[in-house]
């Protein structure tokens, strides 16, 4: 037993919405009996990523004498997760899936190459299972539509994340994706971003995530033009 910070949980102001059990990128929580309980003191690091999420402040960090955090075993924990797993939440739609893309039965239409859901950062859990070992394609939400080979050249074969460098906050854009990166252990990440220079600054704030991970995770950058969606790589 070793003292150190961890989460503490009122189980008293909880009121069961899973959103720390989607936040939390080592799965130290799940929902037991409509509560959020942690699972095992060993699963959580006690930097409190979970903390901002809670609407009612049933989550706070203290300090008290408990099992060190074991990052192998989070990994072998993780490891045994399923999408199943995940809280739905109020909405159905936020349950993350992971699912074939299937070829279009019309003539001469475009194929969906989209193998995840939900794909908006904001919402995707860190340690949703379909993020484990895969190849990234964090997209500015814009290349969608100026991009039209979008499916064929980037999305086939790759999980999609997609945000707004202007939109988001980039602070909470920079910590959800390092806890992605940290839990997910990515192969490499494609990033897809606009002519546009309040999109460029996508690539100085997924550089960030990177290094905050801590893992060494390539990386190649891709510009899209907003007149017909020509694409440059970037060196």
């Amino acid at each position: 037993m070793v003292r150190r910070k961890i989460i503490n949980i009122d189980r008293g102001l909880c009121n069961g919405c899973g959103q720390c059990v989607m936040d939390c990128a080592e799965g130290a929580i799940e929902l037991r009996d409509g509560k959020a309980h942690v699972i095992s003191d060993r699963f959580c690091d006690g930097l409190g990523a979970c903390l901002g999420g809670c609407p009612t402040g049933a989550l706070t960090i203290v300090e008290r004498d408990s099992e060190d955090f074991d990052e192998e075993a989070v990994k072998e924990h993780l490891g045994k997760k399923t999408c199943d797993d995940i809280p739905i939440q109020a909405c159905p739609g936020s349950g993350p899936r992971r699912f074939k893309a299937h070829p279009t039965g019309e003539v001469g239409a475009v194929a969906s190459q989209l193998s995840n859901w939900p794909i908006q950062i904001r919402l995707v859990p860190p340690n949703a299972p379909y993020l484990r070992n895969a190849k990234l394609l964090i997209a500015a939400d814009c290349s969608a539509f100026a991009c039209g080979g979008i499916h064929r050249d980037f999305i086939k074969d790759r999980v999609v994340l997609i945000g707004c460098p202007k939109l988001d906050d980039n602070e909470e854009f920079v910590d959800k994706l390092a806890a992605i990166f940290k839990a997910a252990e990515p192969q490499d990440v494609a990033l897809l971003h606009m002519e546009v220079p309040c999109c460029r600054v996508s690539k100085k704030l997924v550089r960030l995530a990177i290094e905050r991970s801590g893992k060494m995770i390539p990386m190649k950058e891709y510009m899209v033009t907003v007149e017909g969606g020509a694409v440059q790589q970037m060196a």
